[in-house]
């Protein structure tokens, strides 16, 4: 199976998403300091590290993205159903990405001025097998990106769409803060 490239690298990041390497066929950071050299420079990605996944910094990118897990008994996409039905929502026309496990990254953009903390575990106010990637108060979160391969499974998009703007009903039920 094909592993992520420089052109791969410069198809996620024209989404205005901010890339880090990850290691080979994992999720964690191949460089220290990901949080401030996380990157959508065309001649930066051009070098992009052989094999090396894609991490998506959030705080650089200003995205939050609701991580679907199905894990168990806990099903994040059925979660999040549930809340857009309860709103009388359609899925969002989002950039949303499939994971190797089944479940789903809908990805969103941060409000200006909003605080949101990343969040994962089953602690998070939207429910059982949602975690929240964001900004964060100080470093931010990260998720894999499109395109990256782990146990040989890769991440692929199923909603190939700009990346939208948080739902505030969202931002207010993950716990997210706007300034006064």
């Amino acid at each position: 199976m094909l592993t992520p490239d420089a052109g791969t690298a410069a198809a996620v990041a024209a989404y205005g998403l901010a890339l880090f390497p990850l290691q080979a066929g994992g999720r964690r950071p191949a460089i220290e300091g990901w949080q401030d050299t996380a990157t959508a420079d065309p001649a930066l990605l051009a070098q992009w590290p052989a094999g090396a996944n894609l991490g998506i910094g959030c705080r650089r990118s200003r995205l939050v993205v609701l991580d679907l897990d199905i894990k168990g008994d806990d099903d994040g996409t059925a979660v999040f159903r549930w809340h857009l039905a309860r709103r009388r929502e359609s899925w969002p026309r989002t950039l949303t990405v499939a994971t190797p496990s089944g479940g789903r990254h809908v990805y969103y953009r941060a409000r200006a001025g909003w605080t949101v903390p990343s969040s994962s575990g089953g602690r998070t106010r939207m429910g059982p097998g949602v975690d929240i990637r964001a900004p964060g108060q100080r470093l931010g979160g990260y998720v894999v990106g499109p395109g990256s391969v782990v146990d040989g499974r890769r991440y692929e998009i199923a909603v190939d769409a700009p990346v939208q703007l948080l739902p505030a009903w969202v931002a207010k039920l993950i716990g997210s803060r706007h300034p006064h």
